[in-house]
């Protein structure tokens, strides 16, 4: 527990350590970064460069969309956010998150470097977030994006997306058997 302080302390009193310079994708051994820069270029032109312009090139992403997600804001109320984040409900999001993103090689302090990610993004930004802002705001200089946790919550979207798709477009009367006779069915003798 100290020791998870006093790193989470060290990312936050030191300037340079305020603001995330680079996101590592990994994956056991394998290790690509993305520098922050590049995707705050990519927001501002529209212009992929380095290892960025390779990822969406062979992911056939259209770089002006992404740059319209990286300046898509979100309006949320500071503090309303900073409570919410602080209850048991918000922690346990904030749990789920940091098993994905969290600072490189400190994943015991991914649940208050987002929390104060979040906040200090809304704080600076007067109410309002972007990915870049959060990026900005995040306290430690390289973030962790764990690929196999990434992907994981990506399959399980898939499947609760497929699983409301089915129930939105089934007759959950069929499914659960129809308690009224049908119009014209003969009604069960007393």
């Amino acid at each position: 527990m100290l020791a998870t302080l006093l790193g989470l302390s060290l990312c936050l009193a030191t300037p340079a350590g305020r603001a995330a310079e680079n996101l590592v994708f990994v994956s056991g051994a394998f290790r690509r970064s993305i520098a922050v820069a590049d995707l705050d270029h990519l927001a501002r032109t529209g212009e992929a460069r380095g290892l960025l312009s390779d990822v969406l090139s062979f992911s056939n992403q259209n770089p002006a969309d992404v740059a319209k997600l990286l300046n898509q804001s979100v309006t949320l109320p500071i503090t309303l956010v900073s409570r919410l984040l602080n209850t048991r409900i918000g922690e346990a999001i904030l749990k789920r998150v940091a098993q994905i993103v969290h600072p490189l090689k400190a994943s015991q302090v991914g649940v208050p470097a987002l929390r104060s990610a979040v906040v200090m993004a809304l704080a600076e930004g007067k109410g309002s977030v972007t990915a870049l802002s959060f990026l900005r705001a995040y306290p430690s200089r390289e973030i962790e994006v764990s690929i196999p946790a990434l992907l994981s919550l990506i399959n399980k979207t898939e499947s609760i997306s497929d699983l409301v798709r089915f129930f939105s477009e089934s007759p959950l009367d069929g499914l659960k058997g129809s308690s009224q006779p049908e119009a014209g069915a003969a009604k069960p003798e007393p």
